[in-house]
């Protein structure tokens, strides 16, 4: 059983989507055990994070561009910007996908987990997220 789910990002930055993939979980028959979601993108990523506190995320997102920067001059591939090459290394410095055991019903976060996809990109985008049920 396979669903895709669309995200609109307003951005780089973390975006939640704990409560999307919920929505399609909760209503699946049991004898489905791992949920997999795989992004089809290059320059965003997958991660399971605190949902808790927003400083965490925050400070993420300020560690990753210090780590990654912009402007660097050993990027040859600029062809759509300045966040271009660093949005792809973001990427491959995370996840593009992430599988999920499903416990009674329900995906089996912990307390203070949620499902992000984080944006690497500066502008708005419409990502695909393939969601697979094993």
């Amino acid at each position: 059983m396979q669903h895709i789910i669309q995200i609109e990002t307003q951005g780089q930055g973390l975006y939640e989507i704990t409560d999307k993939v919920n929505l399609i979980v909760e209503p699946i028959d049991l004898k489905f055990k791992l949920c997999h979601l795989f992004i089809q993108h290059t320059s965003c990523s997958l991660i399971i994070q605190e949902n808790a506190d927003p400083s965490a995320k925050y400070d993420l997102e300020k560690w990753m561009n210090r780590l990654v920067k912009e402007d660097d001059s050993l990027y040859t591939h600029t062809a759509e910007g300045s966040d271009d090459m660093p949005s792809h290394i973001k990427s491959i410095l995370t996840q593009t996908s992430l599988s999920i055991p499903i416990m009674s019903g329900k995906l089996a976060l912990g307390t203070w987990q949620g499902l992000y996809l984080w944006e690497h990109r500066h502008r708005p985008h419409n990502r695909q997220l393939v969601v697979t049920f094993l």
